[in-house]
């Protein structure tokens, strides 16, 4: 029997040495155990004349024949803890009663996968007794390839965090560039906090420093680092998903602080380098099926698809292309400009979290992205302009120094009208340019935007913000009350009161006092047409000039 140096327990041959795939079927809380050698049984020689240690880990090979004398798996089980061996491994499923004997005497029983040669088996658990870094890396390849074949075989990205969850009993995490959860595998003990796990995954700041730089993750010296978790006794090792030199995602494997051991490091380096070929693989299918989409949609443009085709192509695609759309287009103004792909991957952001049905393309010749938006039948203006409006904000969260025009075009009920859509969204972003606004501009207000824009005494026109506004902005001011706000929400939704609360999440009293003091404070009658033209037109010349 061979010294070594370091103590390898019946867990650490389990995940280190036995082929991958074995299960422990019976004495899983002995797994602590030490090993100290191994011996291969064959069971139609018996046991009688084997000379075994304390500490050993028994191999029971296949019987090669079906004999009568053949020694069975219950006395090799019972033989086994008579001897104070540290396991026992057995190549064919055992029978109740053998798994009911080894829980009984506290022996952890293993059932090896299908097909394994118990004298490899002998020769890799032999290599990690006597040397433990060699085993190591050794393991490391089998855990690539095991995981890199999934990959080939189309089973897809959660079947890979399965086989990670599998190979380590921990919770896998992968997620994407902007910390969204894209996979997850959670193990039962961790699930009355996971919700405060995922909170902490998700914020950039709690990364680690050598990670945050997503173009320089290939420079660190250690591929996979440790963190500590908020929730107590719990920590992660987290690796970078790199595909093409550039950091594409996280990998973590999360597990009680004490237990994160080096088979969890192995899974963590080789499983984020087989999660990037998948997330490549994925890229490709998807680049592909964007160019199949962006072909469809620049012959829908021009009038050259059918009804019937449309709602074919839809089904390619999972669209439903016989709801109502509005076409909404955007493009960077000003000078400090991103790459249209940028904001196409905003957009889809977007859409994806808040689970919009809508088909997105990047016009890269135009440099626009085209967004064709299933809205609301009933409500589709109001219903788009909220999606439209969410991109502007979520452009200022993540660009604060860029500026994006959006335009939306008029409701389109069939295939026919996408074109029109279009060209009235397209009209409504040049006036948006023009105007220097990211205020989304719909075409049907149109209008009332060209008119004030040929105004060209600007001087006039905020001398009559001034007078129609002027004491309700400086009450705000004074008093830091939301009169303004209110005005806005008021015509927001069409002098509709109940509407009108509800936007401003405020009790119907509290918002009947504020149009009551708005008539006091501006001296007027709401009730009157032409007041509230006024200041309906005011609010929008305020937006339209002061803001920018």
């Amino acid at each position: 029997m061979a010294e070594t140096h370091e103590r390898i327990t019946v867990e650490d041959v389990r995940k280190l040495a036995l082929p991958l795939g074995t299960r422990v079927v019976a004495g899983s809380g002995m797994l602590t155990e030490p090993v100290s050698w191994t011996t291969v049984i064959y069971p139609e020689d018996g046991t009688a004349t084997k000379s075994v240690q304390r500490g050993e880990m028994i191999l029971v090979a296949q019987p090669s024949t079906k004999s009568e004398s053949a020694t069975g798996d219950l006395d090799i089980v019972r033989w086994a803890s008579d001897i104070g061996a540290a396991a026992v491994v057995v190549s064919e499923t055992p029978s109740t009663t053998a798994i009911a004997e080894a829980n009984a005497y506290s022996i952890p029983l293993m059932l090896l996968p299908a097909g394994s040669r118990i004298r490899l088996v002998e020769k890799a658990v032999v290599s990690l007794l006597v040397d433990r870094k060699g085993q190591l890396e050794r393991r490391g390849t089998q855990i690539y390839r095991q995981l890199t074949q999934i990959s080939s075989r189309n089973e897809g990205m959660s079947e890979i965090i399965n086989a990670m969850a599998r190979l380590t009993n921990k919770s896998v995490v992968v997620q994407d560039k902007r910390l969204r959860i894209l996979y997850s595998s959670v193990q039962p003990q961790f699930v009355a906090y996971w919700e405060d796990v995922e909170t902490f995954l998700r914020k950039v700041d709690n990364l680690p420093v050598e990670l945050q730089d997503r173009h320089r993750v290939t420079e660190i010296d250690n591929p996979v680092l440790m963190q500590s978790l908020p929730t107590p006794s719990l920590a992660r090792l987290v690796s970078p998903i790199v595909t093409k030199d550039i950091g594409r995602g996280y990998l973590s494997i999360i597990g009680p602080d004490n237990n994160l051991d080096d088979i969890d490091t192995l899974v963590a380096e080789h499983g984020a380098a087989a999660c990037a070929l998948e997330m490549a693989k994925a890229k490709a299918v998807s680049d592909t099926e964007k160019r199949l989409r962006g072909t469809f949609l620049d012959r829908l443009l021009i009038g050259d698809v059918s009804q019937q085709e449309a709602v074919r192509q839809g089904e390619r695609f999972e669209h439903d292309m016989t709801q109502t759309h509005i076409a909404i287009v955007l493009s960077w103004q000003g000078e400090n400009k991103y790459s249209t792909r940028r904001l196409e991957t905003l957009v889809n952001s977007v859409v994806g979290n808040h689970r919009v049905d809508a088909l997105v393309w990047q016009r890269e010749r135009e440099e626009e992205v085209l967004v064709f938006h299933a809205t609301d039948p009933k409500e589709p203006i109001d219903s788009s302009m909220k999606l439209a409006t969410q991109f502007s904000t979520e452009v200022q969260r993540q660009y604060p120094s860029a500026q994006v025009a959006i335009g939306l075009g008029q409701a389109a009920r069939d295939i026919g009208g996408w074109r029109n859509s279009y060209r009235d969204a397209v009209q409504a972003l040049d006036l948006a340019r023009r105007l220097q606004t990211d205020t989304p501009l719909y075409i049907g207000d149109l209008g009332v935007y060209q008119l004030i824009l040929s105004l060209s005494d600007r001087e006039k026109l905020l001398s009559f913000c001034d007078r129609t506004l002027g004491s309700l902005q400086e009450y705000d001011l004074r008093q830091h009350a939301d009169l303004i706000k209110t005005l806005e929400a008021f015509f927001a939704c069409h002098g509709n009161l109940s509407q009108t609360a509800e936007m401003l999440i405020v009790h119907r009293n509290t918002l009947l006092y504020r149009m009551n003091r708005i008539n006091e404070i501006a001296e007027i009658d709401l009730n009157r047409p032409e007041t509230r033209l006024a200041l309906h037109l005011a609010l929008t010349i305020r937006r339209l000039l002061t803001l920018n």
